[in-house]
């Protein structure tokens, strides 16, 4: 399965920068959420 723009996302926890649990559904009808990856990456150099 391949998710497209404006798919719906599973509701999930992470962890927020304070260490607080943040899920998903809590900002379910409150705002606008945009999930973003970054692939990191280490060189020598």
């Amino acid at each position: 399965m391949t998710a497209e723009v404006g798919d719906k996302a599973p509701d999930f926890t992470l962890r927020s920068q304070t260490g607080d649990e943040v899920t998903l559904s809590q900002y379910l009808g409150k705002k606008w959420v945009v999930l973003q990856t970054h692939v990191l990456s280490f060189t020598g150099g």
